[in-house]
């Protein structure tokens, strides 16, 4: 991809286009109200066996090329170039991030500093060693959800577009954000098939 494609996409955490947001806002507070438990485990598990599959049916050899997608619903402008890679490293970067948030308030404690959109961005340069890392990432979400002894915790850790979230409504994000990457992958794969 050429420099100039690069500096027309947004910079790292300019966030979702404003009406887009108040949607999801709501979508995702109707996910934490008609949710439970083992639905956010189901849905974490089915997208992560979506991932793993298209991942598979992508020659390794390709795996690693960025590809410069149309921005989807959910996704920040400055993420449409990655790679299938760049997209596991990322969200190896998230997995582990909700884990320790949702440990930590599990435990009634509030995980320092800030979440941060821009924080979270792959390497150009990930390996595929990342997709162990991303299966142990996962491994770590699951254990947090399911090792919980209660979710609906009294403190709380900001995400940067949903607000001050409780474990519950932290768990409730994992498998929404791996469902947004899965969809991203897809259409990394079809622009691949090009």
């Amino acid at each position: 991809m050429s420099t100039s494609t690069y500096s027309q996409l947004a910079p790292p955490g300019a966030g979702l286009p404003v009406i887009e947001l108040w949607v999801a806002r709501l979508l995702f507070a109707l996910t934490r109200l008609r949710g439970n438990r083992e639905a956010f485990v189901t849905k974490f598990e089915q997208e992560r066996a979506a991932i793993r599959a298209l991942v598979g049916s992508c020659p390794e050899a390709q795996r690693g090329e960025q590809v410069l997608i149309a921005r989807l619903p959910g996704l920040e402008d400055s993420s449409r170039d990655w790679s299938v890679w760049m997209t596991l490293d990322h969200l190896r970067i998230t997995n582990i991030a909700f884990a320790r948030v949702i440990n930590a308030l599990t435990h009634g404690n509030v995980p320092p500093g800030k979440a941060s959109t821009a924080a979270v961005k792959p390497s150009v340069s990930v390996t595929a060693t990342v997709e162990a890392d991303f299966e142990r990432s996962c491994d770590g979400v699951l254990a947090a959800i399911t090792e919980a002894s209660d979710l609906k915790t009294k403190v709380r850790f900001a995400h940067p577009w949903f607000g001050p979230l409780d474990a519950f409504g932290w768990a409730a994000m994992a498998g929404t954000h791996m469902g947004i990457h899965r969809a991203q992958i897809q259409s990394i794969l079809l622009g691949l098939d090009r």
